[in-house]
């Protein structure tokens, strides 16, 4: 059974399911595909019957392109706005914030808050930062930078592998010619101290918020071969390993075990021989826009693309035990247990619904529609 429900144009960016409410998701998306005009905030309900009915809806100035759960106030929601604010709304008020939290200096991509101390949450932005912040006060705690582009440049050519064709583009894209950008920073579930985040400049980067000195941190290592590292996410599970996917159209597995730096000095060297646990390589035919592992499984991975399809995968780096040695490089289809291709537009959001019978994802779009769906059932 396929429940769906259409948000009257505008471009879904990022959903999420309530962590307090097992019938409730929020929505954030965009007018003329996020690039003029409001954002809508919907607030969305699944009745008795199997129906999708709206809860409430708040109007921004400007596109909405992520979202994040308050997860010590079931009725308030955090968004990544494009005017570079972030704003918090009561789901129970009307039209207006509660709480807006204005630093970054262009488009806010994305926000995520801390599931540990849930007390603070973290954006990343365009213009190449990434804030930590609390809900009770207007000025970010901290503000971290991953390394840029300028810092990229002076990278050894020879160290970096040959990079492939961009997805929108026939020729080879050279990191240093990539966006500053930082797509995506993640608290991880399990230290509420460590934050990733993932570049343009295909870097991904570890911070902990400890260190006294976060701003150029050492612990970056180029992720996807030079092209855009679009999305990231940490194993529910596995406190030491994390998914990332890009411009590449792969999904890549690390354990940050496994990734050494050599830098002693705070140069721009990245870092030394990062190893790839598991690739599903070609796991989309355009780039990957959002990974997310299971909440239920830890070997259960979920991916959406520029194709259209959203995918469920089958880590086979790991038996749910134990490491196996395996992994899914081999054949570019092997442990793909479902793709979904009801949307007919870029598939940017999806999240895995935490409550009951395991497997059921929503998943929202270019298309206007919001699709939940069961990676189990035919």
């Amino acid at each position: 059974m396929i429940l769906q429900y259409n948000i009257g144009g505008n471009s879904g960016y990022s959903i999420q399911y309530s962590p307090f409410f097992d019938n409730r998701l929020a929505v954030a998306s965009g007018s003329n595909y996020g690039l003029v005009g409001n954002g809508k905030l919907f607030i969305l309900d699944i009745d008795e019957r199997g129906k999708i009915k709206e809860n409430n809806i708040f109007i921004t100035q400007d596109c909405l392109f992520d979202l994040s759960w308050n997860e010590l106030h079931e009725n308030q929601v955090l968004v990544a706005q494009g005017d570079g604010s972030l704003r918090l709304f009561d789901t129970t008020l009307q039209k207006y914030p509660i709480g807006i939290f204005k630093e970054h200096k262009k488009e806010v991509l994305s926000c995520n808050w801390n599931l540990i101390t849930k007390g603070t949450f973290v954006s990343s932005s365009w213009d190449g930062a990434v804030k930590m912040w609390s809900p009770l006060r207007e000025q970010s705690l901290l503000t971290l930078l991953p390394k840029s582009s300028e810092q990229s440049s002076k990278i050894n050519h020879n160290q970096i592998a040959k990079i492939p064709p961009h997805v929108n583009n026939n020729q080879s894209t050279p990191i240093l010619q990539n966006k500053d950008c930082v797509y995506q920073a993640q608290f991880s579930p399990h230290d509420n101290n460590l934050i990733a985040c993932c570049s343009g400049n295909s870097y991904i980067t570890l911070f902990d918020t400890r260190e006294q000195n976060n701003r150029f941190n050492n612990n970056s290592f180029i992720a996807h071969s030079g092209l855009e590292t679009l999305t990231l996410d940490f194993n529910k599970y596995r406190p030491t390993v994390l998914a990332s996917s890009g411009a590449d159209n792969s999904i890549k597995i690390w354990d940050m075990r496994m990734i050494r730096n050599n830098n002693s000095n705070n140069t721009v060297m990245p870092t030394s021989n990062p190893i790839c646990m598991n690739e599903i390589r070609k796991a989309h035919d355009l780039a990957v826009r959002r990974v997310v592992w299971s909440p239920h499984q830890s070997n259960l991975l979920l991916s959406t693309s520029y194709d259209m399809t959203s995918k469920v995968w089958k880590d086979f780096s790991f038996d749910g035990s134990k490491i196996t040695g395996k992994t899914n490089s081999i054949d570019p289809g092997s442990g793909l247990i479902k793709t979904f291709h009801h949307h007919t537009e870029f598939v940017f959001g999806a999240d895995w619904s935490l409550w009951g019978q395991p497997g059921f994802i929503a998943t929202t779009g270019w298309d206007s529609k919001v699709y939940i769906w069961n990676c189990f059932y035919p």
